[in-house]
Protein backbone atom coordinates (compact mmCIF):
# COMPACT_ATOMS: atom_id res chain seq x y z
CA UNK A 1 0.00 0.00 0.00
CA UNK A 2 2.85 2.20 0.70
CA UNK A 3 4.22 1.74 -2.72
CA UNK A 4 1.17 2.77 -4.31
CA UNK A 5 0.36 5.46 -2.72
CA UNK A 6 3.98 6.50 -3.45
CA UNK A 7 3.35 6.08 -7.23
CA UNK A 8 0.46 7.83 -6.58
CA UNK A 9 2.38 10.84 -5.06
CA UNK A 10 5.12 10.75 -7.59
CA UNK A 11 2.63 10.47 -10.15
CA UNK A 12 0.78 13.59 -8.57
CA UNK A 13 3.36 16.14 -8.72
CA UNK A 14 4.59 15.14 -12.31
CA UNK A 15 1.40 16.26 -13.51
CA UNK A 16 1.10 19.55 -11.38
CA UNK A 17 4.90 20.15 -12.30
CA UNK A 18 3.90 19.50 -16.35
CA UNK A 19 0.98 21.84 -15.95
CA UNK A 20 3.11 24.39 -13.87
CA UNK A 21 5.63 24.66 -16.96
CA UNK A 22 2.82 24.56 -19.60
CA UNK A 23 1.40 27.50 -17.78
CA UNK A 24 4.12 29.10 -17.81
CA UNK A 25 4.92 28.53 -21.52
CA UNK A 26 1.82 30.44 -22.56
CA UNK A 27 2.51 33.41 -20.38
CA UNK A 28 4.64 35.23 -22.15
CA UNK A 29 2.56 34.35 -25.14
CA UNK A 30 -0.11 36.19 -23.47
CA UNK A 31 2.12 39.07 -22.13
CA UNK A 32 3.15 40.08 -25.85
CA UNK A 33 -0.48 39.90 -27.07
CA UNK A 34 -1.28 42.80 -24.31
CA UNK A 35 1.47 45.08 -25.00
CA UNK A 36 1.14 44.55 -28.73
CA UNK A 37 -2.45 45.42 -28.16
CA UNK A 38 -1.69 48.37 -25.71
CA UNK A 39 0.91 49.93 -28.19
CA UNK A 40 -1.82 49.70 -30.89
CA UNK A 41 -4.57 51.64 -29.21
CA UNK A 42 -2.39 55.20 -28.43
CA UNK A 43 -2.17 55.06 -32.07
CA UNK A 44 -5.29 55.20 -32.94
CA UNK A 45 -6.33 57.54 -30.61
CA UNK A 46 -4.11 60.02 -31.05
CA UNK A 47 -5.08 61.03 -34.51
CA UNK A 48 -6.96 64.28 -33.97
CA UNK A 49 -10.33 64.83 -35.99
CA UNK A 50 -10.98 68.65 -36.97
CA UNK A 51 -14.88 69.76 -35.57
CA UNK A 52 -16.00 72.90 -37.53
CA UNK A 53 -17.71 75.02 -35.57
CA UNK A 54 -20.50 77.02 -36.57
CA UNK A 55 -20.29 80.82 -35.91
CA UNK A 56 -23.28 82.54 -34.36
CA UNK A 57 -24.96 86.41 -34.25
CA UNK A 58 -22.60 86.47 -31.39
CA UNK A 59 -19.84 85.35 -33.45
CA UNK A 60 -20.65 88.39 -36.06
CA UNK A 61 -20.76 91.37 -33.57
CA UNK A 62 -16.95 90.05 -32.72
CA UNK A 63 -16.60 90.71 -36.38
CA UNK A 64 -17.32 94.01 -36.35
CA UNK A 65 -15.22 95.14 -33.68
CA UNK A 66 -12.30 93.82 -36.11
CA UNK A 67 -8.93 92.59 -35.17
CA UNK A 68 -9.83 88.74 -36.81
CA UNK A 69 -8.49 87.08 -39.70
CA UNK A 70 -10.93 85.99 -42.68
CA UNK A 71 -10.26 83.11 -44.94
CA UNK A 72 -12.36 82.34 -48.12
CA UNK A 73 -12.01 79.66 -50.03
CA UNK A 74 -12.65 80.31 -54.07
CA UNK A 75 -16.34 79.22 -55.18
CA UNK A 76 -17.44 76.53 -56.88
CA UNK A 77 -15.14 74.93 -59.99
CA UNK A 78 -15.36 73.19 -63.44
CA UNK A 79 -13.77 69.77 -62.49
CA UNK A 80 -13.68 68.31 -65.78
CA UNK A 81 -11.19 71.37 -67.20
CA UNK A 82 -7.87 70.75 -64.47
CA UNK A 83 -5.08 72.46 -63.66
CA UNK A 84 -3.12 72.21 -67.02
CA UNK A 85 -0.01 70.39 -64.88
CA UNK A 86 2.94 71.53 -64.97
CA UNK A 87 2.54 74.31 -67.42
CA UNK A 88 0.21 76.33 -65.48
CA UNK A 89 0.24 80.15 -66.85
CA UNK A 90 -1.09 82.31 -64.19
CA UNK A 91 -1.74 84.85 -67.34
CA UNK A 92 -3.76 82.30 -69.13
CA UNK A 93 -7.28 81.44 -67.61
CA UNK A 94 -8.30 78.48 -69.86
CA UNK A 95 -4.63 76.50 -68.32
CA UNK A 96 -6.73 76.54 -65.40
CA UNK A 97 -9.62 75.06 -64.03
CA UNK A 98 -12.54 77.56 -64.02
CA UNK A 99 -14.87 79.05 -61.48
CA UNK A 100 -18.73 78.01 -62.48
CA UNK A 101 -21.24 80.63 -62.70
CA UNK A 102 -22.55 78.98 -59.42
CA UNK A 103 -19.07 79.96 -57.88
CA UNK A 104 -19.55 83.31 -59.23
CA UNK A 105 -23.19 83.76 -57.35
CA UNK A 106 -21.74 81.85 -54.26
CA UNK A 107 -19.32 84.32 -54.03
CA UNK A 108 -21.23 87.44 -55.07
CA UNK A 109 -24.06 86.00 -52.17
CA UNK A 110 -20.82 85.96 -49.41
CA UNK A 111 -19.47 89.38 -50.51
CA UNK A 112 -23.11 90.63 -50.35
CA UNK A 113 -23.07 88.66 -46.70
CA UNK A 114 -20.53 90.09 -45.32
CA UNK A 115 -21.36 94.22 -46.65
CA UNK A 116 -24.92 93.71 -44.76
CA UNK A 117 -23.16 92.02 -41.62
CA UNK A 118 -20.86 94.99 -41.10
CA UNK A 119 -18.17 93.45 -41.47
CA UNK A 120 -14.82 95.77 -41.98
CA UNK A 121 -12.80 94.61 -44.44
CA UNK A 122 -9.37 96.61 -44.49
CA UNK A 123 -7.41 94.30 -46.75
CA UNK A 124 -7.56 91.48 -49.34
CA UNK A 125 -4.70 89.01 -50.09
CA UNK A 126 -5.70 86.34 -53.26
CA UNK A 127 -4.01 83.51 -55.01
CA UNK A 128 -2.46 84.24 -58.15
CA UNK A 129 -4.74 81.58 -59.72
CA UNK A 130 -7.96 82.98 -61.96
CA UNK A 131 -10.78 80.94 -59.86
CA UNK A 132 -9.25 83.03 -56.86
CA UNK A 133 -9.07 86.07 -58.81
CA UNK A 134 -12.86 85.66 -60.43
CA UNK A 135 -13.95 85.18 -56.36
CA UNK A 136 -12.21 88.05 -55.34
CA UNK A 137 -14.32 90.06 -57.97
CA UNK A 138 -17.66 88.70 -57.90
CA UNK A 139 -17.30 89.20 -54.25
CA UNK A 140 -15.93 92.42 -54.11
CA UNK A 141 -16.08 94.41 -57.15
CA UNK A 142 -13.92 97.28 -57.61
CA UNK A 143 -12.26 96.57 -54.42
CA UNK A 144 -8.27 96.64 -54.49
CA UNK A 145 -6.69 93.09 -53.83
CA UNK A 146 -3.19 92.01 -53.15
CA UNK A 147 -2.21 89.26 -55.08
CA UNK A 148 0.09 87.25 -53.15
CA UNK A 149 2.54 84.50 -55.28
CA UNK A 150 2.91 82.41 -52.38
CA UNK A 151 -0.75 81.67 -51.91
CA UNK A 152 -0.80 79.35 -54.56
CA UNK A 153 -2.49 75.98 -54.52
CA UNK A 154 -0.30 73.38 -52.76
CA UNK A 155 -2.37 70.58 -53.67
CA UNK A 156 -0.29 69.23 -56.50
CA UNK A 157 2.86 70.39 -55.12
CA UNK A 158 6.09 68.41 -53.31
CA UNK A 159 6.65 69.40 -49.86
CA UNK A 160 9.34 71.32 -50.65
CA UNK A 161 7.71 73.48 -53.02
CA UNK A 162 4.76 73.86 -50.27
CA UNK A 163 6.85 74.61 -47.20
CA UNK A 164 6.56 78.32 -48.54
CA UNK A 165 3.58 78.82 -49.00
CA UNK A 166 2.64 76.90 -45.87
CA UNK A 167 4.73 79.30 -44.40
CA UNK A 168 3.07 82.07 -45.43
CA UNK A 169 -0.60 80.97 -45.19
CA UNK A 170 0.08 80.78 -41.64
CA UNK A 171 1.77 84.41 -41.46
CA UNK A 172 -1.43 85.84 -42.84
CA UNK A 173 -3.58 84.09 -40.20
CA UNK A 174 -1.06 84.66 -37.34
CA UNK A 175 -0.27 88.82 -37.60
CA UNK A 176 -1.63 90.59 -35.48
CA UNK A 177 -4.52 92.90 -36.85
CA UNK A 178 -5.61 96.37 -35.35
CA UNK A 179 -9.39 96.58 -34.12
CA UNK A 180 -11.94 98.27 -36.40
CA UNK A 181 -10.92 95.93 -39.16
CA UNK A 182 -9.97 92.20 -40.17
CA UNK A 183 -7.81 90.78 -43.03
CA UNK A 184 -9.06 88.63 -45.29
CA UNK A 185 -7.34 85.81 -47.78
CA UNK A 186 -8.98 84.26 -50.25
CA UNK A 187 -6.94 80.57 -51.51
CA UNK A 188 -7.42 77.17 -51.62
CA UNK A 189 -8.48 74.55 -49.17
CA UNK A 190 -5.24 72.28 -49.42
CA UNK A 191 -3.11 75.46 -48.12
CA UNK A 192 -5.85 75.69 -44.98
CA UNK A 193 -5.70 71.25 -45.00
CA UNK A 194 -1.54 71.81 -45.21
CA UNK A 195 -1.64 74.24 -42.21
CA UNK A 196 -4.61 73.07 -39.49
CA UNK A 197 -6.04 69.77 -41.08
CA UNK A 198 -9.36 71.68 -42.51
CA UNK A 199 -10.37 71.18 -46.11
CA UNK A 200 -13.56 73.97 -45.87
CA UNK A 201 -16.11 73.62 -48.47
CA UNK A 202 -16.06 75.79 -51.43
CA UNK A 203 -16.75 79.61 -50.30
CA UNK A 204 -16.95 78.79 -46.95
CA UNK A 205 -15.57 81.63 -44.28
CA UNK A 206 -13.27 80.44 -41.62
CA UNK A 207 -12.56 82.76 -38.71
CA UNK A 208 -9.62 83.35 -36.81
CA UNK A 209 -7.98 85.44 -33.82
CA UNK A 210 -4.43 85.71 -34.93
CA UNK A 211 -1.74 85.69 -31.97
CA UNK A 212 0.80 86.89 -33.39
CA UNK A 213 4.20 84.44 -32.38
CA UNK A 214 1.51 82.53 -30.81
CA UNK A 215 -0.01 81.47 -33.71
CA UNK A 216 -3.51 81.54 -33.82
CA UNK A 217 -7.07 80.32 -32.84
CA UNK A 218 -9.68 79.12 -34.91
CA UNK A 219 -12.84 80.69 -34.17
CA UNK A 220 -15.64 79.42 -36.43
CA UNK A 221 -17.16 78.85 -40.22
CA UNK A 222 -19.79 80.25 -41.60
CA UNK A 223 -20.72 77.93 -45.30
CA UNK A 224 -22.49 80.37 -48.21
CA UNK A 225 -25.72 78.27 -47.13
CA UNK A 226 -25.38 79.52 -43.26
CA UNK A 227 -25.81 83.50 -43.91
CA UNK A 228 -29.35 83.39 -44.49
CA UNK A 229 -29.77 81.79 -40.72
CA UNK A 230 -27.36 84.52 -39.12
CA UNK A 231 -28.69 87.18 -41.00
CA UNK A 232 -32.05 88.98 -40.56
CA UNK A 233 -34.42 88.13 -43.18
CA UNK A 234 -33.48 90.03 -45.95
CA UNK A 235 -30.66 91.84 -45.27
CA UNK A 236 -28.33 90.31 -48.49
CA UNK A 237 -29.71 92.39 -51.23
Amino acid sequence: MMIVCRTCAGFLCASLLLGVAFLTALTPTAHAADAANTSVAPLVASVPQFIERAATAKTLAQLRQGGYVLYLRHGPTDNSKPDRLPAVDLSDCSTQRPLTDEGRAQAALVGRAIRAARIPIKSIHISPLCRVKDTAAAAFPGRKVQVDMSLMYTGNLTEAQKAPIVANTRRLLSEPVALGSNRLVIAHAPNVMDVMGYFPKETTLVLFRPRGQAGFDYVASIPPESWAELLPPGAIK
